[in-house]
């Protein structure tokens, strides 16, 4: 229980945190600074390998990778095998936030179902994923259920910390004002601890995304034949290091296009914070 309350205790910003005086790049600087970086990455990568000369089964150039991703794309291998990882992704994700934000208000709301799950879901906790995958695989079979219920349980617990926090952070004034003026559960729910939640729960939901693309390539690593993990395994017995390369970078740009959707979306729902 201590731990699980450091946990919510770490979650819960505090006032320094939220104040906005940090100095902030100007828009056409944050813009200009992705492909720059980027650019610089791939020239260092580049000179690297051209004055190691390491063999290309150990370190393939840029060029090598871009002409296997070329190809990959060209023949639909990439985008079909980038389509199943991705719905296991989105799939794992719906269902680990769902399940997360219903036991998040249960435990929100009282203290003794705190109290006798929060035990159970700081022990699970402690089980690497990588330990449970096979298991998941054994008893749902190598199909998508397997990589869906791992990536779900991944982004689980980071949501429901976030969850939890969030629901607890609405002012206890503006609480006693709701049950003053007669509201329901429901319009308390609605009005006031949703929106001051709202901010975690974003929050939590960033590090979700990004978590569930490692759920599903670790469900995919233990039993699959499709995927963007099996391309990574597919290239590693086969030293086709290029391939392995062209599924990370893959796997980079889902996670970070979820992360980029996501925060999309908060800007959008909290607006009214802005």
């Amino acid at each position: 229980m201590a731990v699980w309350q450091k946990t919510l205790t770490n979650a819960e910003p505090s006032a320094k945190d939220l104040e906005t005086g940090a100095t902030r790049l100007r828009p056409w600087t944050q813009a200009a600074l992705v492909p720059v970086t980027l650019a610089g990455f791939v020239g260092l990568w580049a000179l690297f390998v051209r004055l190691t000369s390491y063999p290309p089964f150990i370190l393939p150039g840029p060029d090598r990778v871009w002409v296997r991703f070329l190809a990959l794309a060209a023949d639909g291998t990439l985008w079909r095998q980038a389509v199943v990882t991705l719905s296991e992704v989105l799939a794992g994700l719906v269902v680990g936030m769902c399940v997360a934000f219903v036991l998040g208000y249960l435990l929100s709301r009282s203290r003794t179902v705190e109290r006798l799950v929060a035990p159970y879901i700081v022990a699970s906790q402690s089980v690497p994923i990588v330990a449970i995958a096979p298991l998941l695989v054994i008893w749902f079979g190598t199909g998508a259920t397997s990589k869906i219920l791992v990536s779900a349980l991944i982004v689980f617990f980071p949501i429901l910390i976030s969850c939890i926090a969030g629901l607890r952070s609405a002012e206890p004034d503006l609480r006693d004002l709701m049950r003053a003026l007669a509201a329901t559960r429901w319009q308390t729910f609605t009005k006031l601890e949703l929106p001051a939640a709202m901010p975690m729960l974003v929050s939590g939901l960033k590090v979700g995304a990004t978590l569930s693309v490692i759920g599903a390539v670790v469900g995919e690593f233990v039993g699959a034949d499709r995927g963007l993990g099996f391309l990574v395994k597919q290239g590693q017995g086969l030293y086709d290091t290029p391939l392995m390369f062209v599924a990370v970078i893959s796997l980079v740009v889902i996670a970070m296009s979820l992360y980029g959707l996501v925060a999309l979306v908060e800007r959008y729902l909290l607006a009214w914070k802005q």
